[in-house]
């Protein structure tokens, strides 16, 4: 059966951020989208009790720059537990999308090896204008849930490893 609602988990496997600090990078570009995205993922970091004063939200031109604003703002908050990125690249007529969306996904995978903490990708990348829309509070859920969902999931892991 095709999975239609991206963001629907099991809420039972999430677990509590009471204790962690949690950055968003916002790009500006599409913000329509990317401010859903964004909602989405507040809402959930919340519902998961990460305290007001533990989410940083810092809001960036464009998805290009979410990597460098990832990595700063790991560089200069030692208490930030993970970031997570948020974006929207839609396909143009040109290979700029390509280009974009490639620097983005390598970018944030060298900021998260580099600092040892999650650097979340949570940049859509799609055809249209309606495919972004359906996947930031639309029928196929919200890709900022997902994003803080998966923070939640990868800091719980990181201090489980951490314990040991």
């Amino acid at each position: 059966m095709k999975k239609t609602n991206l963001s629907e988990y099991d809420p039972t496997q999430v677990p509590s951020g009471k204790d962690f600090t949690i950055g968003l990078a916002v790009a500006e570009w599409n913000s329509e989208i990317t401010n859903a995205l964004a909602q989405g993922a507040l809402d959930t970091l919340r519902k998961y009790d990460v305290k007001e004063e533990n989410i940083k939200l810092y809001h960036v031109p464009g998805s290009f720059e979410l990597s460098t604003a990832a990595d700063l703002m790991l560089t200069n908050d030692k208490k930030m537990d993970a970031v997570i990125c948020i974006g929207c690249v839609i396909q143009g007529e040109t290979r700029h999308f390509d280009f974009i969306c490639e620097a983005v996904s390598q970018g944030v995978t060298n900021v998260s090896i580099k600092h040892g903490r999650p650097v979340i990708f949570s940049l859509l990348t799609t055809n249209d204008m309606q495919q972004a829309k359906d996947r930031a509070g639309g029928k196929h859920g919200n890709k900022g849930v997902e994003g803080a969902v998966t923070a939640l999931k990868m800091v719980a892991f990181q201090k489980r490893l951490e314990s040991f």
